[in-house]
């Protein structure tokens, strides 16, 4: 979940790190530190506070050097504090940042102790810098050290590390984390995101598994896990320097919300005006005719995405669909079903529970795996026989919002294909699904509109201390998301449950002071759900309605009209106001909307 950067150069690397950590902060910020190789050898600042706090720190000594290191930190061993805080050092020689953990840490601390190498830190990662130096100190070759040191490791790691003595090389190495290299004239760089490159190249080398690099002003090096020379495909990124910059907008958060038209759209570009299952990869045709099943495995948002999928594909697909908490998957014995179609769901590719998760499915035999995925370097992408990318560009703010309206999109799309695979799809519905989808990034503006409705339901919500979330059927997952959503920023406990399970225990929870929020849109379900309502009104429960269907709004019950639905598509539709009303309630407790307490963005570690 770190951010690591580092940086080689014939100028002041200190504000490029800055830079890089600012870019990277939503990984992780319960504290944030650089080094550098200066004047007088290794010097660092560190701060349990942001990375604004630290440029000022850093401009007040003066920090300055031509080779350095720094990490933004999502805390895993040991507390959020500066003695915590990377890079580490060992001996005032060598210092080090990385994202991951270290599985053996504790026998490895033991024997550095009993070597005499004191720890200043609670850390995992302070192990690893000692016992680099414990290696480097015979022969003063900073790669052969990283690499005798690898070796020794278990667990995940993307660490960079610097050396006082040898201020002209940095090397930097990969396992279970990601890590890029970037590429500059007479300057070369690493880092866990191509965004906080973005401002200095943008020629990247996407580092594989088990890779180590050794980095110079002129040179990048890199070996693989058995030492060995490989020569790296270098790619050029699409990506602007400024397409992180929130520009208008208060919070990453709300410029993504309003950024999914356009991500909706550009992920439907490819869309013509058939279904393709082609759209997948050029294999999914073939692939696709031979399966009888489908397993899609994904946490948190990815997860509810998911169990959106599970109604689709049974309906329309006619596919029996299971649906996998990925951190749950690997660590119980499951049936394989070799047939069935492996679909894995991530906005960054790296989530460490995902990647375990595919591997396992198919240590399994499971070979036929498609990956729905954000980021086209990813490892989720590079591990998989199909891949779908969406295209909702960088996604900055912890609670997902455009990668799962995108995410959805292409479930839907995968349902279609594997529909008309299978000769479920006539031509008419395939006619009705794409027009949908083709109005759709006009029906997401639409639902924009609604904002000021939705913060007028935001000021009774942020007065509340807990939230009932209920739907049915393709809604029923939406609530979960609502639910979601409302917990990661506001810190409101919300919960979410199938309308028709109100009855059998949730019911006991409604009183004056428990709102409830129904997602009820005009379908075949919808008396079922009004009297759900009822169930709710009786017992003095106060309604929170959005519905496309002709509610009345009345004392306890607020309603706000959505426009008519899409069928299909309504899961969708119904999750924006879900989005909006939980950052404008976080907005009204005065929360940190884009980087909410003991989250960070990309959950790289187990």
């Amino acid at each position: 979940m770190c951010g690591v950067v580092g940086a080689i150069a014939q100028r002041n690397v200190v504000p490029i790190l800055l830079e890089g950590l600012r870019r990277l902060e939503y990984r992780g910020y319960d504290s944030v530190g650089v080094a550098v190789v200066g004047e007088q050898g290794l010097a660092r600042e560190r701060s349990t506070e942001r990375v604004a706090e630290l440029v000022e720190q850093t401009r007040r000594v003066g920090l300055k050097g031509l080779t350095g290191i720094g990490h933004t930190r999502w805390a895993t061993h040991g507390a959020p504090c500066e003695r915590n805080a990377h890079p580490h050092f060992s001996h005032g020689l060598l210092s080090l940042v990385h994202n991951g953990i270290i599985e053996n840490h504790q026998p490895l601390r033991e024997r550095l102790a009993a070597q005499g190498y004191a720890f200043e830190s609670d850390t995992d990662t302070e192990v690893m810098v000692h016992l680099i130096h414990s290696y480097y100190v015979t022969h003063h070759d900073l790669l052969r050290a990283v690499q005798q040191t690898l070796a020794e490791l278990h667990g995940a790691y993307a660490i960079g590390v610097i050396a006082a003595d040898n201020p002209d090389v940095m090397v930097c190495a990969r396992h279970g984390s990601p890590l890029l290299l970037g590429l500059g004239i007479e300057e070369n760089f690493f880092a866990s995101d191509v965004s906080a490159l973005l401002p200095v190249t943008q020629k990247v080398i996407y580092l594989e598994e088990g890779e180590v690099a050794r980095l110079t002003l002129t040179e990048v090096q890199v070996f693989n896990q058995a030492g060995e020379r490989v020569e790296p495909v270098v790619h050029v990124s699409e990506q602007s320097a400024d397409v992180t910059e929130l520009g208008e907008y208060r919070h990453y958060m709300q410029k993504e919300i309003h950024e999914q038209p356009r991500a909706l759209a550009d992920t439907l570009e490819r869309v013509g005006n058939t279904i393709e299952p082609s759209l997948f990869g050029a294999e999914a045709p073939a692939l696709f005719a031979d399966i009888n099943a489908v397993t899609i495995i994904a946490c948190g948002t990815s997860y509810h995405a998911g169990l959106v999928a599970k109604y689709w594909l049974e309906s329309l697909a006619g596919l029996p669909t299971s649906v996998e908490v990925a951190s749950e998957y690997r660590y119980r014995d499951s049936v394989a079903n070799p047939s069935a179609l492996v679909v894995t769901i991530s906005q960054s590719g790296e989530t460490a529970d995902t990647l375990a998760a595919l591997k396992h499915a198919k240590a399994l035999g499971h070979d036929k795996t498609l990956s729905i995925c954000n980021v086209p370097e990813s490892s989720l992408i590079r591990l998989s026989a199909l891949r779908f990318l969406t295209h909702a560009g960088p996604e900055i703010g912890v609670a997902s919002t455009k990668a799962f309206t995108t995410q959805l999109v292409a479930l839907y799309l995968l349902t279609l294909a594997l529909a008309k695979v299978r000769g479920r799809l006539s031509v008419e519905r395939e006619a009705d699904a794409l027009a949908d989808l083709k109005r759709l990034p006009g029906a997401v503006n639409a639902l924009l509109a609604l904002e000021s409705g939705l913060e007028q339901w935001a000021e009774a919500l942020a007065t509340r201390q807990h939230a009932l979330f209920l739907g049915r059927h393709t809604l029923f997952p939406i609530a979960l998301e609502g639910a979601l959503k409302l917990k990661e920023i506001s810190y409101i406990h919300a919960e979410a449950y199938p309308a028709g399970e109100l009855k059998h225990g949730p019911l006991a929870l409604v009183d004056r002071d428990m709102p409830i929020i129904v997602c009820a849109p005009n379908d075949a379900l919808f008396d079922k759900l009004a009297s759900n309502m009822q169930e709710v009104r009786a017992r003095n429960g106060e309604l929170f309605v959005l519905s496309d269907a002709a509610v009345e709004a009345g004392p306890g019950q607020h309603v706000l009209a959505l426009p008519a639905g899409m069928r299909d598509l309504n899961p969708l539709l119904y999750t924006i106001p879900l989005q909006l009303l939980a950052y404008h309630t976080a907005i009204r407790k005065g929360t940190d909307v884009d980087k909410p307490r003991n989250l960070a963005k990309s959950v790289t570690v187990e």
